[in-house]
């Protein structure tokens, strides 16, 4: 089923933000969505993840207000990531289809920058990721069965 979720990355903070949440928000993380640096398969052409980033947090979902859902992920420098407030939030999308995902990609990122171009993931997913014109960023996902 097709979802709209805001997406959190933060700099070594993410256990300790979406704890709080948990705090705020009650409830309970979504099921087997709590993943570490340490899970991710050793992917050729990228470095392996650094023994002091292993235990951050890749992956977590929390179903909040209304079934809205707050997705984050630790953002290390030794993965690449250049953290800064005001680039560490998305609009993430999750589509029913192949298709759509493309239509509905190809459209924001027109006139802005394509981050990611649209490709099948390690986690199942056909992904990618856009800044709109307007400075807005946006994560495409369409899990394949």
């Amino acid at each position: 089923m097709a979802r709209t979720s805001t997406y959190l990355n933060f700099d070594k903070q993410t256990e300790e933000a979406f704890n709080f949440y948990k705090s705020v928000f009650g409830g309970e993380f979504i099921k087997n969505s709590v993943s570490r640096f340490s899970s991710i398969p050793a992917t050729k052409g990228i470095e392996p993840i650094k023994d002091e980033d292993e235990d951050l947090i890749s992956h977590i979902e929390l179903s909040i207000l209304g079934g809205h859902v707050l997705m984050g992920s630790d953002s290390p420098k030794s993965r690449g990531f250049l953290m800064n407030f005001g680039n560490n939030s998305h609009i993430n999308l999750e589509f029913d289809s192949e298709a759509e995902t493309q239509k509905i990609f190809y459209a924001l990122s027109k006139g802005g920058k394509i981050t990611m171009e649209l490709q099948n993931m390690f986690w199942g997913a056909y992904y990618g990721s856009c800044v709109d014109k307007f400075g807005v960023q946006w994560m495409f996902n369409f899990m394949k069965k």
